[in-house]
């Protein structure tokens, strides 16, 4: 009994380890096709159709992965994980440049709808590790996932720069290849090496029991779709696509100047905002608040978030044309977004823990991760359509739209206190 606790500690470990590993190839594949397929002439709206599977088979997914791990054990649902992305990345070695544009799009949504369920499969069986076997003190669960939160996000911004560098350094086939072969050798180590001390299988799991039931777990969710669908909406496709159309010439060493560009930016949000993420207990003083002070402080922060891209909409509507201080402005306003947006994204990850209940918490996980894949969804959807129709300015105008919808919700959360 008394090496159960290091022992679950070391499963917590080997989990997040596997995790980072897993991010890292998720966030350089989705940049390895944003910009591979942007150079072959897909438009903002196609290049949003690569992606639109993806995120329906997160919801899809985290809907019944809570269920899966309760049946199965939380060291399955990581181990199927880990192994969809790898024959994820050897499927999409194979798409043939011969192939007609319909079936290249059919293609690679297929593909990246398999990579949506390694992801969440992954990321279900890492959170819930933490509400399992982080200290119960005060402020130990915000601090725990606010360290795997914010850890994963640094990793994935690594992936983006990673992505963007391969394509322009090795091409796009030799690129899914290397990565699939690394994972490969993840998924080896961590099947060999795993410790006890993660939840088995409960043979008695219903699968109905994984729509909540607690009103705080619902309307944390309805905030979630829309605090998610508020970044994606300028972040797949409008963003990116800006960026490639003000710094490429169309030439070789144009595109890879814009890749890394790109890229660069891209890694530097997403490392921005998962420091700031592990940093949010400290900054919220989490350790001496109350949790119905916290619960307020939700509602707070995306209500300050929404007007920042209200600002850039006005300020890239206002412009007319590109122009080089717009693209600067838009590059520090995205990072400011980025940081308060994680302070935000924080407190969601902690209080979905703190709401559940240890013998559902895979359920209620599953579910609220479920809300999540349906904002990135949301939002995925409505940045190619917005970019084609009003460009730039017409993503962010929705960003700050979708940001009052998720403080609503947030304002219908309480806690005892």
């Amino acid at each position: 009994m008394t090496d159960a606790k290091p022992q679950g500690l070391a499963g917590y470990i080997a989990v997040t380890a596997a995790y980072w590993a897993f991010m890292l190839t998720d966030g350089a594949l989705r940049m390895l096709v944003l910009l591979h397929f942007h150079t072959l002439g897909f438009s903002p709206v196609q290049l949003a159709y690569l992606f639109l599977l993806y995120e329906l088979a997160g919801i899809v997914t985290n809907l019944s992965a809570g269920w899966i791990a309760a049946r199965f054990g939380l060291s399955s649902t990581l181990y199927a994980g880990l192994g969809l992305q790898v024959v994820a990345l050897l499927a999409l070695s194979q798409l043939n440049p011969a192939w007609g544009l319909t079936a290249s799009v059919i293609f690679v949504m297929a593909v990246q709808g398999l990579s949506g369920v390694a992801k969440d499969l992954s990321k279900m069986s890492a959170k819930s590790a933490v509400k399992l076997l982080a200290p119960k003190g005060q402020g130990g669960l915000f601090k725990w996932v606010a360290v795997l939160t914010g850890s994963k996000n640094a990793v994935k911004g690594c992936g983006f720069l990673l992505g963007a560098a391969l394509l322009g350094l090795a091409g796009f086939v030799p690129a899914v290849l290397g990565m699939a072969a690394i994972l490969s050798l993840v998924l080896l180590a961590v099947i060999l090496r795993m410790p006890t001390g993660l939840p088995g299988a409960k043979k008695d799991a219903k699968f109905k029991e994984v729509i909540s039931k607690d009103r705080n777990i619902n309307w944390l969710s309805f905030a979630r779709v829309f605090l998610f669908g508020a970044r994606d909406v300028w972040f797949v496709v409008g963003i990116p696509v800006y960026f490639y159309a003000v710094l490429s010439d169309g030439s070789e060493e144009g595109n890879r100047l814009a890749f890394f560009t790109i890229g660069t930016f891209m890694a530097v949000w997403t490392i921005l905002y998962g420091f700031v993420q592990g940093a949010a207990p400290k900054l919220l003083r989490a350790k001496d608040r109350s949790e119905v002070e916290i619960i307020a402080s939700a509602k707070n922060w995306v209500g300050g978030l929404a007007v920042l891209p209200l600002i850039l909409a006005a300020l890239v509507w206002g412009a007319g044309t590109p122009q080089t201080w717009l693209t600067l402005v838009l590059i520090a306003g995205l990072l400011v977004f980025g940081a308060v947006f994680a302070v935000n994204s924080s407190l969601h990850s902690y209080l979905i823990l703190a709401f559940s209940k240890g013998e559902r918490v895979t359920m209620d996980v599953g579910f609220y991760y479920m809300a999540n894949a349906a904002g990135r969804l949301l939002g995925t959807l409505l940045s190619g359509l917005s970019y084609q129709l009003g460009g730039v300015a017409l993503c962010l105008f929705m960003a700050a739209l979708m940001l009052g919808l998720s403080a609503l919700g947030a304002g219908r959360l309480r806690g005892d206190p």
